[in-house]
C-alpha cells in the first residue's frame, strides 16, 4: 500500500508540470492526468500510461479500490463532468489547470462545484498472530517487574461433596400411665383411734442404736 509522503514526493516532482489536455508525462497534463498519476502511485500501479477523464473516472476509480464518498485520513477525489482534483491522506489538496498546471494547493477534493467524491480508504493495522512471541519487557533502574496474574478458576470446578442426611426423628414418647382408680364410694372408713389406748412407750435413750 502507499504512503503519504509517496504522494507528496511524486506531486512535488511534476509540480509546475504544463496543463496540457490529454497529457500524461512530466512534459505535461490536465487535471485528470494528475489524479490518474496520484491514484495509481496510491495502489501500486504505474503512474504514466494508465491514465483515466472524468468521463471514465468513475469506473477507474473503482478498479483502484475507491468506495463511494469522502473520509478524511484516506485519499479523496472529488470531480463533475469537466474537471477533477485530490486532496492526499493528510489533507494537502493537489490540481492541475487551476490556474496554470501542476501545483499543490487550491480546492483540492472537496470543492463546491464537485458533485462526485470517492476515497481509498488507508490500510488498518493488522493484529498480532496468537502464537507472536512475546515482546522483551524493559525495565528502567529502580523498577520491580509485576507479578504475574493469577491462574483463572477451571472452567468445569466439581460439585461440592452433598450434604449428609438428616436423623431420623426421635421414637415417640410412651403413652401416659393410666390414672389411678377412682376411691369406691361405698368402702367403710377407717376405724377412728381409741382414745383411752396408752401411749406408746418412750424411747430409752440409752439403747444401743440399731
Amino acid at each position: 500500500m502507499f504512503a503519504t509522503v509517496t504522494l507528496l514526493t511524486l506531486v512535488n516532482s511534476v509540480s509546475g508540470t504544463p496543463y496540457v489536455s490529454g497529457g500524461d508525462s512530466p512534459r505535461g497534463t490536465d487535471c485528470s492526468g494528475l489524479v490518474s498519476w496520484v491514484t495509481n502511485a496510491a495502489t501500486g500501479r504505474p503512474i504514466y500510461g494508465d491514465r483515466f477523464n472524468t468521463g471514465n473516472i468513475e469506473r477507474a476509480l473503482l478498479a483502484r479500490g475507491f468506495q463511494y464518498g469522502s473520509q478524511p485520513g484516506a485519499l479523496n477525489v472529488g470531480w463533475n463532468g469537466g474537471h477533477t482534483a485530490a486532496t492526499l491522506p493528510d489533507g494537502t489538496p493537489v490540481s492541475s489547470g487551476e490556474g496554470g498546471g501542476v501545483h499543490v494547493g487550491g480546492g483540492g477534493a472537496y470543492q463546491k462545484q464537485f458533485s462526485h467524491h470517492m476515497f481509498l480508504p488507508m490500510p488498518v493495522d493488522e493484529p498480532i498472530a496468537p502464537d507472536a512471541p512475546e515482546a522483551p519487557v524493559v525495565l528502567m533502574a529502580g523498577e520491580v517487574p509485576m507479578a504475574p496474574p493469577p491462574a483463572p478458576d477451571p472452567l468445569m470446578a466439581p460439585p461440592p461433596a452433598p450434604e449428609p442426611p438428616m436423623a431420623p426423628p426421635p421414637p415417640p414418647e410412651p403413652p401416659m400411665a393410666p390414672p389411678p382408680p377412682p376411691e369406691d364410694p361405698f368402702a367403710p372408713p377407717p376405724p377412728p383411734e381409741d382414745p383411752l389406748a396408752p401411749p406408746p412407750p418412750p424411747e430409752d435413750p440409752f439403747a444401743p442404736p440399731a
